[in-house]
């Protein structure tokens, strides 16, 4: 019995040495997960209107104030290399509504490939597809705000691809579609309060 017991114990030692001068492989640590690429940022458009200033007062021309309304004129510099089309969306977020109020919604909009410019002449649409406002219209919508001062945002998205949308399509499904293909982006910003009518 005790040589049965000594012969165990011999063997866990001879186990314990064993482990403890085996050759052992350092452990390598797993390779750091590659950083993705860095975010180019987002290509500054330059929106102007020859009709009014940045955050000035929208003529009345172009709101529904005016007998026969009519679209201001737009012009978009800046445009950057690889634009395929732009999308323009004209928002009113002062609007007494979930969500605020578009009046204009187009996309797949062509720049002129000479001077690399957009133009939209006043009362024109542009050269590209109509989507649909609050209004349920396929066409400017003129402003008219129920009271006090409004914003009324014009932006353009210079995108790297032409979009699959039909006629007809909304903001969100346009801004839904869009997103991951933008280029770049530029807002013009117009202002517009009703005259006060007296009774």
């Amino acid at each position: 019995m005790k040589n049965l017991t000594g012969g165990i114990i011999l063997i866990i030692l001879a186990a314990v040495a064993v482990w403890m001068f085996w050759p052992r492989r350092e452990h390598t640590p797993a390779p750091p997960l590659e950083t993705p690429a860095s975010t180019k940022s987002m290509h500054a458009l330059k929106v102007t209107s020859s009709a009014f200033a940045d955050n000035g007062m929208l003529p009345s021309r172009f709101t529904c104030d005016a007998a026969k309304p009519t679209s201001p004129p737009l012009t978009v510099s800046g445009i950057p290399v690889g634009t395929k089309t732009l999308a323009l969306i004209l928002h009113d977020p002062d609007a007494p509504l979930a969500g605020g109020f578009t009046h204009w919604v187009t996309f797949n909009i062509v720049k002129d490939i000479e001077s690399g410019i957009l133009t939209i002449a006043e009362g024109k649409e542009s050269n590209g597809i109509a989507g649909k406002g609050s209004g349920n219209t396929l066409t400017y919508y003129p402003p008219c705000p129920p009271s006090g001062t409004h914003r009324y945002i014009f932006t353009i998205y210079a995108l790297d691809a032409r979009l699959p949308l039909r006629e007809g399509a909304a903001k969100t499904e346009l801004e839904s579609v869009m997103r991951g293909h933008i280029l770049g982006k530029g807002e013009l910003i117009s202002l517009y309060a009703r005259p006060l009518r007296l009774s």
